[in-house]
């Protein structure tokens, strides 16, 4: 839980209040079992992550250093196990973002590429299962051709995104992954139709904490953290650091969102405030987070943010849609609001994609690379799941912040516009924006053992 607490902005207490007090599961079969006890209103599928497999067998050293021939070969089984048990595939990252509980590295940041190789393996033997992998140093291009050689099953990555690699550098990419798919090697990747905007507080700076400077940060509760954000020391330090990396720009194009002592700086980008007032923005940014307890809000753009790059890469016929991301970050971004996104904005207003090529890379595409067969197509004898909209209207509200998840915790929504109806396995669920069955009572969604519904 501390792992998906830091990597992926969810809140400890809500996980552990949304869990209850005994834990319900140990296995990863036990893990889709506790799902069908709770019930679920729409399908679900679940890979089986290299993480939680590498803590279970090495525990606290699992964010230290490289396994052993024996750790590898637990791990193995258990990869085979819940494969076994139904998991989609097998997902890893290898994301120097991807920072876990006191500024640790996630532990599969941690693994030898022989120890990835390795696990991803089991997808080659039946039943099967596609490989989800977040790319980082020793995990691109080759070695995913060289996984899906040996397995023969697809490999989807996460992500491309439009300034990740420079102006133009999505192109080599998007040539090279064409070259590799038209001989065969199916390694996919995955792009967005939303820009890489997260909002955060100081009190979790999620965005700033692959940066060595932030450490201390990391490592620190939260009278510390102010220590260290008032030190002169370290505001140098970061200072430094953001006007010599890649994070400058962004950092000065964040916006502030929200700023209770002074409301009138909402919504204000914070390169201009800081220019009005002659400081830093680094300065800027660390006293409005002091002033006001740490509760100071920031929205920073990240990647994914011209137009013109995303519209090449959507339109690609090599890659992938994806990266919702929907149900982390729930404090800090929502992309839950991508379909409707796509289908509004680069569909409907700005004609990247015709409105059946949208539907089916929505549908039956990734239906087709995550292996769950009797989905993401309307015809005969195939499951019943369907979203009714109105093409003229299709689209999503701007974000807000609820405050309905466990303990009380917030998270960002999107309101969808433009749906009529959703069905799940032949029962409406949604309809006109209303909730079409009682959450408390009998819900209609499976669980997608090996794709299928049990």
């Amino acid at each position: 839980l501390r792992t998906l607490e830091s990597v992926e902005g969810m809140s400890l207490e809500a996980l552990r209040a949304g869990i209850g007090a005994e834990w319900p599961f140990e296995s990863f079969a036990e893990f889709l079992a506790a799902i069908e006890r709770r019930g679920t209103a729409i399908n679900v599928g679940a890979l089986v992550g290299h993480t939680p497999v590498r803590l279970y067998v090495m525990g606290e050293e699992a964010t230290e250093r490289e396994a052993t021939e024996e750790e590898i070969g637990a791990m193995r089984e258990l990869v085979r196990g819940a494969l076994r048990a139904g998991a989609l595939g097998f997902a890893t990252s290898k994301s120097p973002t991807h920072v876990g509980w006191a500024g640790r590295p996630v532990p599969s940041r941690v693994a030898s590429f022989a120890e990835i190789e390795t696990l991803a393996g089991c997808l080659g033997e039946p039943p099967g299962g596609v490989m989800q992998a977040t790319i980082g140093p020793g995990l691109f291009l080759d070695q995913f051709a060289a996984i899906q050689e040996r397995t023969h099953r697809p490999v989807s990555w996460t992500a491309l995104l439009g300034g990740m690699l420079g102006p133009d550098g999505h192109r080599a990419v998007l040539a090279q992954s064409a070259a590799m798919q038209a001989r065969g090697v199916r390694v996919i990747p995955q792009v967005s139709c939303r820009p890489l905007m997260v909002e955060f507080q100081l009190k979790a700076p999620f965005p700033l904490e692959s940066m060595s400077v932030m450490r201390p940060v990391s490592q620190a509760d939260v009278a510390g953290k102010r220590r260290l954000y008032a030190d002169p020391e370290f505001r140098r330090v970061l200072r430094d650091r953001i006007d010599d990396g890649r994070i400058g720009a962004p950092f000065r194009d964040i916006t502030i969102t929200e700023h209770p002592p002074d409301p009138s700086v909402a919504e204000r980008r914070l390169g201009d405030v800081a220019a009005e007032r002659g400081v830093h923005p680094v300065d800027l940014a660390l006293d409005l987070s002091l002033a006001s307890g740490l509760e100071t809000r920031f929205r920073m753009p990240i990647l994914n943010t011209d137009p013109a790059i995303v519209a090449e890469l959507l339109a690609h016929p090599a890659t992938m849609i994806g990266l919702s991301d929907a149900g982390a970050h729930a404090s800090q971004l929502c992309d839950a609001c991508a379909p409707t996104e796509l289908l509004g904005t680069w569909v409907r207003e700005r004609g990247v994609l015709a409105l059946e090529e949208a539907v089916r890379r929505l549908t039956a595409q990734p239906a087709e690379v995550f292996g769950i067969a009797d989905r993401g197509r309307l015809a005969p004898g195939l499951a019943a799941d369907v979203t009714v909209f109105d093409p003229a209207t299709v689209g999503c509200s701007p974000l807000r912040r609820v405050r309905d998840f466990p303990a009380g915790a917030d998270r960002l929504v999107s309101d969808a516009r433009g749906i009529r109806a959703v069905v799940v396995n032949g029962v409406v669920v949604r309809e006109d924006g209303r909730d079409a069955v009682d959450p408390e009572g009998p819900l209609p969604g499976r669980v997608l053992r090996g794709g299928r519904a049990s």
